[in-house]
């Protein structure tokens, strides 16, 4: 039995519910590097069509040296957890995983557009994907969950400690001079500061890392 297949539970729970499995789920996150070779990431990302109440996930997966397109996938289904932010993942993981079987082979490295542990419980959507699969996950957020942090230098890679209490959550990490941050953490099987590193690997020429941007684009429905 894989370590995913171990971490399985019902998707179909109430918001009470769901912060008790995050509760119990989450000391069994790994945040030091545990991974061998990282030749290909994939970016993760959900769209959301309001009409029909679907989600759209979409993968896009990249290979790490050159950031060029090798494989895509995307699936569909009814969302059926509320939008309640820290319980994104009750929202989003079950049409992930429907897109990740997709793939004819699963990547090396997961990029969230989400949060790893800069969560309130310590167990934001690349926590909890990453332990379903058991692929090293980061997120890669665009805002701030918790934490404070002080000013974040303005050269590109530069990063300061984002801060919750006396503990270390995630990166405040400057994609681009003059551009604002994202917030990086780890999620599963990686520590922070190789989050940064692969982070800043998959980065081009606009803030959010190419991963990113492309299954953002994918997972717009009207992209079909």
């Amino acid at each position: 039995m894989s370590l995913g297949e171990k971490m399985k539970h019902r998707w179909e729970v109430t918001p009470s519910e769901a912060i008790d499995i995050q509760k119990s789920l989450r000391k069994k996150t790994v945040l030091d590097d545990d991974f061998g070779a990282v030749e290909k990431v994939a970016g993760v990302d959900v769209g959301f069509d309001k009409k029909t109440g679907y989600g759209r996930a979409a993968l896009a997966v990249l290979r790490l040296a050159d950031l060029g397109m090798v494989e895509t996938a995307y699936a569909e289904l009814p969302l059926r957890f509320p939008y309640i932010p820290g319980l994104l993942s009750f929202r989003e993981i079950p049409v992930i995983l429907k897109a990740l079987a997709k793939l004819e082979r699963p990547p090396d490295l997961l990029l969230c557009d989400g949060q790893g542990i800069a969560h309130p419980r310590r167990f934001g959507i690349a926590c909890h994907l990453g332990l379903q699969t058991d692929i090293p996950a980061i997120g890669v957020a665009k805002t701030r969950l918790v934490g404070e942090h002080g000013a974040v230098p303005n050269l590109r890679g530069d990063w300061t400690e984002l801060v919750d209490g006396d503990e270390v959550i995630g990166a405040v990490l400057r994609t681009r001079k003059n551009v604002k941050p994202v917030y990086v953490s780890a999620g599963h099987r990686i520590s922070l500061a190789a989050s940064v590193e692969f982070v800043m690997r998959c980065v081009t020429r606009y803030r959010l890392p190419e991963t990113t941007r492309q299954a953002h684009r994918l997972s717009l429905f009207s992209k079909r």
